[in-house]
C-alpha cells in the first residue's frame, strides 16, 4: 500500500525532528511542509483533538496528540512517539490508517478535529 503525503507545519517539523525516531523520521521525510497559518483545518497536528472510529468495531473515541512529555493515557493524550501518535500525524478527516498491530491490522478512521492549534490562531503550542 503506497502512503499518501500528509502535511505538518514548519513549527511542528523543527520540534519534531527534536525527538528523532526511525518510524517518526519516515513521516517527516514523506511530509508535505506548510507554515503554520497554510495547514488545512482538517489535519491533525501536534496538540489537536481529533475523534476516531475504529472500523473493524465501530468504536469512537477522542485522543489529543501530544509531545512526549504531555502524554497521558488515562486522559487518551497519545505521545507523538507511540506508533497510534506516528502513524496518526498529518492525516486528516475522511482518511483511513492502517497499520499492523499485534494479531492483524487496525484501520481507524478520522471523523473529525475538535481542536486544532493552528486553525485557532495557537501557532506555538
Amino acid at each position: 500500500m503506497e502512503k499518501k503525503p500528509i502535511f505538518i507545519t514548519k513549527y511542528d517539523k523543527v520540534r519534531l525532528k527534536r525527538l528523532i525516531d526511525t518510524d517518526l523520521i519516515n513521516e517527516i521525510k514523506r511530509a508535505k511542509v506548510v507554515d503554520s497559518k497554510e495547514i488545512p483545518d482538517d489535519v491533525i497536528t501536534m496538540n489537536s483533538r481529533f475523534k476516531l472510529k475504529d472500523l473493524d468495531s465501530g468504536e469512537e473515541s477522542v485522543y489529543t496528540l501530544v509531545f512526549p512529555e504531555d502524554a497521558d493515557i488515562y486522559q487518551n493524550k497519545i505521545s507523538i512517539y507511540a506508533p497510534m501518535g506516528i502513524a496518526l500525524i498529518g492525516y486528516q478527516v475522511g482518511d483511513v490508517i492502517e497499520w499492523p498491530v499485534p494479531g492483524g491490522i487496525l484501520r481507524i478512521k478520522v471523523l473529525e478535529i475538535l481542536y486544532q492549534p493552528e486553525a485557532s490562531g495557537d501557532f506555538h503550542l
